[in-house]
């Protein structure tokens, strides 16, 4: 019962967030990018035999609607929209959890992204088979560098999000690594462990229902 109230103030505490800029869509709504800093998602607590790193194997889970980390007692309820463990990213919604969520990886910019368009297919999870954001290397939103060991998000990736309450959000993720910088390739190894699974992403939530940002 401690480790798990130790694991989820570890969360609280080194997840912190910033408003960026407000827009306003065709329906004249202001909406806010907002952008989240050093969200732990299942940090590297050791090696296996064969040199592999593994965490808790457990979600860390975010609220796009509140803008909060959401503790993981919390994991089978709505409130919660995305969970993030090492480089998955799941969605509350088909047998990730009782949502209404969906979603899809959108090829374009962030800035540019101003209406989710008519002919998009919001997908659901299927764990383990097939996941709304798509998992592994240079298919969903980041590419692994084998040389380096590196992961680095994909120039131009928006995850649409449909939240589990069944409004819209669009989301880039900015670095992998504390600080939200990815280490140098010269970095040693035990600096590209110990700073990885630190997310820094930036949102903007649309209250009203539309798919306007």
């Amino acid at each position: 019962m401690k480790k798990g109230i130790i694991f989820i103030a570890l969360i609280i505490s080194l997840a912190s967030c910033s408003k960026d800029t407000a827009t306003v869509n065709s329906n004249n709504t202001p909406v806010s990018s907002v952008t989240v800093n050093n969200f732990a998602a299942d940090t590297i607590i050791g090696l296996t035999p064969q040199g592999i790193p593994f965490g808790a194997g457990k979600y860390s889970f975010y609220s796009l609607e509140t803008n909060k980390s959401v503790p993981s007692s919390d994991s089978a309820t709505t409130k919660w929209d995305l969970g993030f463990r090492g480089t998955s990213i799941i969605i509350n919604g088909g047998n990730s959890g009782p949502g209404m969520g969906s979603g899809f990886v959108f090829v374009g910019l962030y800035n540019n992204l101003s209406t989710i368009p008519a002919d998009s297919t919001f997908k659901v999870d299927n764990a383990p088979t097939s996941y709304a954001i798509t998992a592994g290397s240079n298919r969903g939103w980041f590419v692994y560098d084998a040389i380096n060991n590196l992961v680095n998000p994909i120039p131009g990736r928006v995850l649409v999000i449909r939240t589990a309450s069944g409004k819209y959000a669009k989301v880039e993720i900015l670095s992998y690594y504390k600080g939200g910088v990815t280490p140098p390739a010269s970095a040693s190894d035990a600096i590209k462990l110990n700073e990885q699974r630190y997310y820094t992403f930036r949102f903007t939530y649309q209250p009203n229902g539309t798919k306007n940002f």
